[in-house]
């Protein structure tokens, strides 16, 4: 059986950089990018605040969402 998923955006400030992403485990990415444990974009703008999320059974859905969102 396929996993669930989430689809997320973070920022680093009101009206700042948004970073769309998409995953398994909502709570440890989140974790993970306050720790600044991911590197390149989100680590360079500190993207540490959760501002919206968005769970899927299928985390097939959750990617394809993302995708949609993206363009």
């Amino acid at each position: 059986a396929m996993k669930g998923g989430w689809v997320y955006l973070m920022t680093n400030r009101r009206n700042g950089t948004l970073y769309l992403g998409v995953t398994a485990n909502l709570a440890r990415r989140v974790f993970e990018h306050r720790e600044g444990r991911i590197k390149g974009f989100t680590k360079r703008y500190g993207l540490t605040r959760l501002v919206w999320y968005e769970h899927f059974l299928d985390i097939r859905d959750a990617i394809q969402r993302e995708s949609t969102m993206k363009h």
